[in-house]
């Protein structure tokens, strides 16, 4: 058992060598991370500056450079938690309904009279129907609108159930259909603000779903809560529309098909807008920060070709005459169309400061929100808060790790020591690793490294405790040795299995701190096995190979 073949030696001493030498940025964290910094915003296309050339100067290129990313409670940024307004999504999911059911219901207009769209409650739609003596053949005919659900729970399973009260005929969205609804929205939801917050660069964001419809955002580095909410907040709508006239009065009349939308700078203008979008947010490919002829701060865009042909019909046959431009109900711009506009791009102006038009650009390119949000849950927390807590964990660690080598050695001499170097190793496998998968560090996965500091040796424990009755049972060094790692082995498997059964369920049940301690102490089980069966057994096996000892004394 004491016997290393090369190809096991190599096995061994890669990972120990790779560690070691993927460990030494953290010993530079600052350098390394400003590096890192730079060689991103380089490989994003931002221009060589001097700042960023220095930057990229602090730290050997040949080096090392992965790093351990830091979490919210470490770093310092802003905590949200929002609740998606699905009844939104109901809303338009029954508009589009609507559109098919009168086209059906129009074509019985002889025999059911007259139908009229009534007020009714959220998920539901009510149409109100003139001759109640033909409202059972209407329920009939619609019935067939309703399209099968995909979904596990029913195989029968439709789109919407239609049923009577009295002259009206009541239209309600299935539990499936809802159950389908609410599972896109959240997704397309985790998507878009997922993109938004990347789109910032804003580093290892934590953006997790929670319950039905609730999402919970943790953004380490950012200045506080309002601007993430700033960043996200919005559904950014767009829509581009013809402008029929401007009026002072927000409750002026208009007929069907118009609609009346507030200016975004100016509380006493509104506009009335033809409501048919001549092109939607949707169509647009790409938008950018730039400036306008005047210098000043715009959002220049690119349509698809579908979109960008659209564009161009409407400004051909439109030049002289007014544009609104329209984001979440409010119009931000509204340019008169001086020439025909070809190839599907433009330029969004208004009273934009940089900084604003840098975020219209984001929401722009990350796409519309598919409901609404609501704030349930805002902090900040500052970067002197999450400086104190890396402070107080490096002390926990280090006091730690003195102690228990202090124990180590006292306890077993030579082979405590030993075990002390292969702890050293073991906690660089760690870091190193955690680095390698993108891993993020909080407060409680500094505890999870402590942890480890103690599991680490726990194994050796069991294996040094193990060889000592084998040697007062009178057995050779050697022999000892062998006996010892082969009787402890059941035990240390077991004693790690389980943690790491906890490991997986923290990880799989938890969020934020919770499982970024689970992935500490994951980990820091692989790694603890790893040193405690290899890495020190290597080093009693050069030392039982080079001084062939008569006794052990441990």
């Amino acid at each position: 058992m004491l016997n290393f073949s090369k190809l096991k030696l190599l096995l061994v001493l890669i990972p120990c060598i790779w560690a070691i030498c993927s460990s030494v940025p953290h010993l530079n964290y600052s350098r390394v991370e400003t590096f890192n910094d730079a060689q991103q915003a380089l490989e994003s296309g931002v221009e060589l500056t001097a700042s960023l050339s220095n930057d990229l100067q602090r730290w050997p290129k040949w080096l090392p450079s992965k790093i351990i990313n830091l979490g919210l409670d470490l770093r310092g940024g802003a905590h949200l938690l929002v609740e998606v307004s699905l009844e939104d999504v109901y809303s338009e999911r029954l508009n589009f309904i609507w559109n098919d059911v009168r086209t059906k219901l129009r074509e019985m207009r002889d025999e059911i009279g007259s139908i009229r769209r009534t007020d009714s409650d959220i998920g539901s739609l009510k149409i109100n129907i003139e001759k109640v003596e033909y409202i059972g053949k209407a329920v009939s005919v619609i019935k067939k609108l309703s399209q099968p659900v995909a979904s596990l729970a029913s195989l029968n399973a439709k789109t919407f159930n239609v049923s009577s009260i009295g002259n009206n005929l009541v239209i309600q969205l299935s539990p499936e259909e809802k159950k389908i609804l609410n599972d896109r929205t959240m997704a397309q939801s985790l998507e878009i603000i997922r993109r938004r917050v990347d789109e910032a660069g804003t580093r290892e964001p934590s953006i997790q779903r929670q319950g039905e419809r609730r999402i919970l955002v943790q953004v380490p580095g950012i200045g506080s809560a309002e601007e993430l909410l700033q960043l996200i907040g919005k559904t950014a709508k767009l829509t581009f529309n013809a402008v029929e006239a401007r009026s002072s009065n927000k409750a002026k009349a208009v007929g069907f098909g118009r609609m009346v939308l507030p200016d975004a700078t100016r509380s006493d203008l509104f506009y009335i807008l033809d409501s048919k979008d001549v092109v939607s947010g949707s169509e647009l490919t790409n938008a950018q920060a730039a400036f306008d002829q005047n210098n000043r701060p715009a959002v220049s865009f690119q349509f698809n070709p579908s979109g960008g042909r659209k564009f161009g019909a409407y400004t051909r046959n439109n030049i002289g005459s007014p544009f609104a431009i329209v984001l979440d109900g409010e119009v931000i711009s509204a340019p008169v169309i001086q020439s025909h506009i070809p190839g599907g791009s433009g330029i969004i102006t208004g009273n934009f400061s940089v900084e604003e038009s840098n975020r219209l650009a984001i929401l722009l390119r990350a796409g519309a929100l598919p409901a609404e949000i609501n704030v349930l849950e805002q902090r900040t927390i500052g970067p002197e808060l999450g400086s104190d807590s890396i402070k107080a964990g490096r002390i926990a660690a280090v006091v730690g790790g003195i102690l228990v080598f202090i124990f180590m050695f006292v306890s077993y001499g030579l082979f405590g020591v030993f075990a002390n170097i292969a702890l050293i190793i073991n906690i660089a496998l760690l870091f190193s690793i955690m680095a390698l998968i993108g891993a993020t560090l909080t407060l409680p996965g500094i505890a999870g490294i402590v942890l480890t500091l103690g599991m680490a040796v726990d194994a050796n424990v069991l294996v040094f405790e193990r060889i000592r009755e084998e040697l007062r049972l009178k057995k050779g060094p050697i022999r000892s040795i062998e006996l010892g790692y082969e009787k402890a082995l059941t035990s240390i498997i077991d004693a790690n299995v389980t943690t790491m059964i906890a490991a997986i369920i923290l990880f799989v049940l938890g969020s934020g701190p919770v499982r970024g301690f689970s992935i500490t102490l994951g980990v820091g089980i692989v790694t603890s096995v790893f040193s405690a069966i290899y890495v020190t057994r290597l080093f009693i096996a050069i030392y039982c190979a080079r001084v062939r000892p008569k006794t052990l004394e441990i």
